[in-house]
């Protein structure tokens, strides 16, 4: 009887222990999610009396905005449950303000100094990626039927705008038509599987399905050709394969490693269930498990372009092993949280942007 006792006080008590361990590291990672959300509205969210944008450039005279970063702004947004429906009206407003040339994508970039504002013309697809998906979430959070017809109606102006139908595949935007040397060109950060499983429920356009088998195959076919299982920030497609771009393509003289659009891949592809996303996420996150510290870029053989890290790099590594626990990379899920160990930048609007969506995506999985 007293061992049956003893046993018994012994399970209780690691019961309790263990059920305040889970309070205290929920509690712990509310307080972290809030705290990154409140920097980030503090230092990159501008509001005014009927709009809110998302200053990219907040440290610089030149405010700029971009579309990418609206974009990721409204998708914060609509999944942060600190985030009222007024505030997220706000960012919606901004992008119905600055539609391109009667489409229903987002102007790409927009710029005031000394109070003269000025609208570029083009698109970037990124940005109306994460625009689309932040309405349809915005839609289901506060049942508002407005903002999924919106939604909607960008996702198949994408269709029109921003697709290669010989490719199958998304374009960087509706400037790299089929009269532009930049048709067949991949952004690979613009693979996003689960996005696209929406996008066709939401539509009901088989071309969504068309587009993520055939963007999931060409990121595959990128990774398998390298042992590292890196892909570039750009690609050249054809109707059968990928080829990592040379050189300054669009962006920097880095668009052919794993660097600044690449790095988003890993979230990208987090909590896809196809065979493929899987695939390529795993190759990705068994290189970075190996490495002492992940660094910002890689070659495509896996050297590091830098000797620091960035939260660029690290925070979509992190929601990545988040969704993916228990095979072979919680190495990364402890490593990469250093993330959260400090305050959020005030002058690096990409850090912050990623850093953020980490915060407010995996709250509750343990930081």
């Amino acid at each position: 009887m007293k061992k049956k006792w003893i046993t018994f006080c012994f399970i209780l008590v690691i019961v309790t222990f263990t059920g305040i361990m889970l309070y205290i590291r929920a509690d712990n990672n509310l307080a972290v999610r809030n705290s990154f959300s409140n920097s980030w509205r503090k230092h990159y969210v501008v509001e005014e009396k009927s709009i809110a944008y998302v200053n990219t450039t907040p440290e610089k005279e030149q405010v700029t905005v971009l579309s990418e970063g609206q974009g990721y702004g409204m998708f914060i947004a609509a999944v942060d449950p600190t985030v009222k429906k007024t505030d997220f009206a706000k960012l919606y407003q901004y992008y119905l303000d600055h539609r391109d040339r009667g489409t229903q994508l987002m102007a790409w970039r927009q710029t005031m100094k000394k109070e003269k504002w000025t609208s570029e013309r083009n698109s970037a697809t990124d940005g109306d990626l994460f625009t689309a998906q932040a309405l349809f979430l915005a839609a289901e959070r506060w049942e508002n039927n407005q903002y999924q017809v919106q939604g909607q109606k960008l996702i198949s102006d994408i269709l029109r705008y921003e697709y290669n139908p010989t490719t199958q595949a998304l374009t960087v935007g509706n400037w790299a038509d089929s009269k532009s040397k930049y048709y067949n060109l991949l952004r690979t950060s613009d693979v996003l599987p689960t996005m696209f499983d929406k996008f066709y429920q939401e539509s009901d356009d088989s071309r969504w399905l068309v587009i993520k088998k055939s963007m999931l195959k060409r990121l595959n076919q990128l990774s398998h050709q390298h042992k590292s299982g890196l892909v570039p920030d750009f690609a050249w497609l054809t109707t059968k394969n990928a080829k990592p771009v040379k050189g300054k393509i669009t962006a920097s003289e880095y668009d052919g490693d794993y660097y600044a659009n690449a790095c988003r891949v890993p979230m990208n592809l987090a909590t896809s269930k196809e065979k493929l996303a899987k695939n390529t996420l795993h190759r990705l996150l068994k290189f970075f498990s190996k490495q002492n510290t992940v660094t910002a870029g890689y070659t495509l053989k896996g050297k590091p372009l830098n000797n620091y890290q960035s939260a660029s790099f690290s925070a979509p590594i992190y929601i990545a092993v988040n969704e993916n626990r228990n095979q072979g990379y919680d190495n990364l899920f402890a490593s990469q949280q250093y993330i959260f160990a400090k305050k959020l930048p005030k002058d690096n609007y990409y850090d912050a942007a990623l850093t953020t969506m980490a915060a407010v995506m995996t709250p509750l999985h343990g930081l």
